[in-house]
């Protein structure tokens, strides 16, 4: 089968998010089911500026054809405060406004719409649902596309144009059941072909961040330690998260510290006890979770969070926002993780985990449980692929 794949960005690089999720169901296809697979995709590297910065053209990583098309238009200084007007009452905008908001948004990129529009794949994914590269293609290959939405409950998925968008695609793949149920409340597709297929996780390598002790990256020490691990951003909640922290330290004092390891868009307030390491690499982000008393999740925006099932990889119980319906969901089926949704609750789950051995091991345990019949690859591309495949049988 010949699968094409759209995304806004593509790269070894470029870590987390819907991205990442396409590079590595791509991968995965190529090696797993033997398909062909293409990439279609800008130049960006930095989905806040849009700018070109890898070469435009054709070429191919790890058995997936990659085109690259330079943008025409990135994200102008005008976008923020046009879209904080536009996004407090999104289902309030008008049509204008709502392609004026794609438009800002970036990435501008018409010459990859025309490639899509060209390519002759049996079936066209677009991930995730927001952008331009989304909005403008899809409509070309309506007949044989599939939306893969990484949708969550924020303010622009209830702009009116993006109910063409969803009107458009021929089936649907969700990376949660929350995801699904939010999707059909919000758009009438229910009637579409679709899937919960999610993301897969391997076992972690073997020997990965063997030789590096949490304390070497951290400067702890031997000092326990919550992990929050991804973009520090304030959308991510990290800003939230590191108020909550000095919060409970000065009720809590004592060793108990958060580190937040991963790029940094919004540093969070200092403190002390607050360690905020920058991006790291495999072998310390394997150190940093396997040390962990908990990872901490604390976005109210996640689709599905790849980042958990790492944490559950190393048995690591994980504490995530109540106020996200996916990341929730995860811990209420897996009974590996607990949840908060005010600064009280926090305090509550940060004294449980923090200050019960067995109930960190009982956590982790089941949270690995769950990845292993779940979130494996096998499993995850045997779910997408035969539903591609249907869909393209149709």
């Amino acid at each position: 089968m010949k699968h094409a794949l759209v995304v806004p960005r593509y790269g070894l690089d470029i870590v987390g998010g819907a991205e990442l999720g396409a590079r590595l169901l791509a991968e995965h296809l190529v090696a797993d089911r033997g398909w062909e697979v293409e990439i279609f995709t800008t130049c960006a590297r930095d989905h806040m500026t849009w700018a070109d910065e890898y070469p435009a053209g054709t070429e191919t990583h790890r058995g997936v054809t990659v085109h690259r098309a330079a943008s025409t238009s990135g994200r102008p200084p005008l976008f923020f405060s046009f879209s904080e007007r536009v996004l407090s009452a999104p289902s309030a905008a008008t049509p204008a406004e709502a392609e004026q908001f794609i438009e800002l948004q970036g990435p501008g990129c018409p010459a990859l719409v025309d490639a899509v529009a060209s390519s002759a794949s049996d079936l066209v994914a677009f991930y995730p649902y927001l952008y331009s590269t989304t909005v403008r293609a899809i409509p070309a290959v309506a007949d044989r596309s599939v939306l893969i939405p990484a949708a969550h409950d924020e303010p622009a998925l209830h702009l009116p144009i993006f109910r063409s968008v969803f009107g458009a695609a021929r089936g649907f793949a969700f990376q949660t059941e929350e995801e699904r149920e939010l999707v059909q409340r919000v758009f009438p597709v229910a009637d579409r072909p679709q899937v919960v297929f999610g993301l897969g996780v391997d076992p972690t390598p073997d020997g990965a961040g063997a030789g590096r002790l949490p304390g070497d990256v951290t400067g702890l020490g031997d000092r326990p330690y919550l992990l929050c691990l991804g973009r520090v951003d304030g959308f991510k909640g990290t800003t939230m998260l590191g108020g909550f922290f000095g919060a409970y330290k000065q009720r809590r004092p004592g060793p108990l510290a958060l580190v937040m390891a991963g790029p940094v868009t919004a540093p969070p307030a200092p403190h002390p006890d607050l360690v905020v390491t920058g991006p790291v690499d495999e072998a310390d982000k394997w150190a940093l979770l396997r040390g962990a008393a908990a990872l901490v999740n604390p976005s109210p925006h996640e689709a599905f969070s790849l980042v958990i099932m790492e944490a559950w990889n190393e048995a690591v119980p994980v504490v995530v926002n109540g106020r996200c319906e996916a990341t929730r969901g995860h811990c209420r089926r897996s009974a590996g993780g607990l949840w908060f949704d005010s600064y009280a609750s926090f305090e509550a789950v940060v004294d449980r985990v923090a200050g019960d051995a067995a109930l960190r091991r009982t956590l982790g345990r089941n949270g690995r449980s769950y990845v292993e019949e779940h979130y494996r690859w096998p499993a995850v591309i045997d779910r997408y692929a035969r539903f591609a495949e249907r869909v393209a049988g149709r």
